[in-house]
This record gives structure tokens, C-alpha cells and sequence, in this order.
């Protein structure tokens, strides 16, 4: 088994007990103890977990975001997936908002080769479109990056979209239904999503299956705000029917099951 695989594997038996112990790790894994302790060490430097005598225990408290560490080692392959047929509905030459969190920072990657005009709402994407040899043009707001999320908050980030207007945005979402509409965890973040839909002329939302049907904390929008959703096949059927019934336009890639890590 790999690093990651085995990392993939501790950081979901940890999700799900909420606290666990080295030898149950190691018991599940087939890992010696001693290789155990030092991926345990690995995981709580990076913010997934945390460290306690002889094991470790969820950072998460019920309704809380999962950190941003531990949400880029879930659904890879599906994020990849989305990130990919997000970028083929962005034409060349547009100018385009890009949303924080994994998926988006998914589609980052992409944007950077294209001759295309991105503002992106995260460091992390910050970064990556700033890497040399890239095509695209890149456009830095203002605002206070969210501890550990990267993501941009704050009146100078909402002055920033105020004084705008894209071609395409494309958002991230914690949560959405037909129901309940786009939802965010955070207040400051929900903030920043309504002012960029509201600065572009169209919406992409770009979000795995595993955020349809659910509710957040923080309200965004109603669903009608979106004109394309792209998703995976892991997607609630009934949530899909009911989005599209609301005018969006529904593109669920395939989704192939991989280790959860990357």
C-alpha cells in the first residue's frame, strides 16, 4: 500500500469515529505502529487531524467545513474530471472569477495554459496561475485571506468585484438544492459568492456529487442564479431533475472511485 493510499485510509477511519487509536490504525491498514504514529505526525502538521496520546482524533465539529487539507485529498479524480469540463465551456479570451476551494483550484491548473483573463478568490489559485510559462492573464483582488482556506474575504475583495464585470464566474459551493438554493459554511464567504454572481454574466458551479442536496449555514443564492452546473455521476438523481427543472443546465462527468488522496 502507498503513502497515500494509507493516508487516505486513516484520515477517513478518523472522520467517521471521530477519535481512533494506533493500533486500530494499524490493525486496519497493515501498517507497523511505529509507521503509523509517524503518518499521524504527517497528517496534523498539514491541519487534517489532530495528534492525541496514542492516536488521534477529528478536527471537525458537526456542521463545521472540513479543513482545506483534508478536503483536497477527497473525490480527486472527480474534481479533476470537473475541472476539465469546466475549462472546455470557458472560451478563449474571456475574463473569468474563479471561486476558492479544491475544485477550483482544480480548474486553475487548467486556466493557467489558456489565453484567458482569471481573477481568482484564493492564494492558492493565486499561486498557481502567477507560475511561470503560463498563457494566462492573471488579475489579483484585494482582501483577507480565511486562516487555513486561502480564501479571500473582506471589503476590499467585495470593492473588488463591485468595480468588475466577467465573462463567466465559476463557484464553488458547500452546499445545493433545488430547495434551498447555494450555500456556503461562512458568512464573509457567502458574501464574496453573491458579489460575484452578481458581477458576471454567467454562472458555473462547479461541484462534486457529494455537495448536492445539501445545506450549509451560510445562504449564497436560489439555484435559478446558475446557468450550468457541472458535477459527477455520483450526483442525487432526484436533485439533478430538480435543478434542472429550475433552468440549470446539468453536466455530470464520470466518476471514477480512486484512493481519495492526491
Amino acid at each position: 500500500m502507498s503513502n497515500a493510499d494509507r493516508h487516505g485510509m486513516i484520515v477517513q477511519a478518523v472522520r467517521e469515529s471521530g477519535r481512533t487509536t494506533v493500533l486500530e490504525l494499524a490493525e486496519l491498514t497493515g501498517a507497523s505502529e511505529m509507521t503509523i504514529r509517524r503518518d499521524l505526525d504527517v497528517l496534523a502538521a498539514q491541519g487534517v487531524l489532530e495528534r492525541v496520546r496514542g492516536g488521534a482524533r477529528t478536527l471537525l465539529l458537526r456542521g463545521e467545513e472540513p479543513p482545506f487539507a483534508l478536503r483536497a485529498r477527497e473525490a480527486v479524480d472527480a474534481k479533476r474530471r470537473i475541472a476539465a469540463e469546466v475549462s472546455s465551456l470557458i472560451a478563449d479570451g474571456e475574463t473569468v472569477l474563479l471561486d476558492s476551494g479544491t475544485t477550483c483550484l482544480e480548474i486553475a491548473h487548467l486556466l493557467r495554459r489558456r489565453p484567458v483573463t482569471v481573477m481568482p478568490l484564493s492564494l492558492q489559485a493565486i499561486h498557481v496561475l502567477g507560475e511561470g510559462q503560463g498563457r494566462a492573464t492573471l488579475m489579483v483582488p484585494g482582501g483577507q485571506p480565511r486562516a487555513a482556506e486561502g480564501a479571500l474575504t473582506g471589503p476590499l475583495t467585495l470593492a473588488s468585484l463591485a468595480a468588475l464585470r466577467f465573462d463567466t464566474a465559476v463557484m464553488g459551493c458547500c452546499g445545493l438544492s433545488a430547495a434551498e438554493g447555494l450555500t456556503a459554511y461562512d458568512l464573509d464567504d457567502a458574501a464574496v459568492k453573491k458579489a460575484g454572481i452578481a458581477s458576471a454574466r454567467r454562472v458555473i458551479v462547479a461541484a462534486d456529487g457529494s455537495k448536492l442536496g445539501h445545506t450549509a449555514y451560510a445562504y449564497v443564492g436560489p439555484s435559478t442564479l446558475l446557468h450550468t452546473l457541472v458535477t459527477d455521476t455520483t450526483a442525487p438523481a432526484d436533485e439533478v431533475t430538480a435543478l434542472e427543472g429550475t433552468g440549470t443546465v446539468v453536466k455530470a462527468v464520470e466518476y471514477l472511485h480512486d484512493s481519495g488522496c492526491g
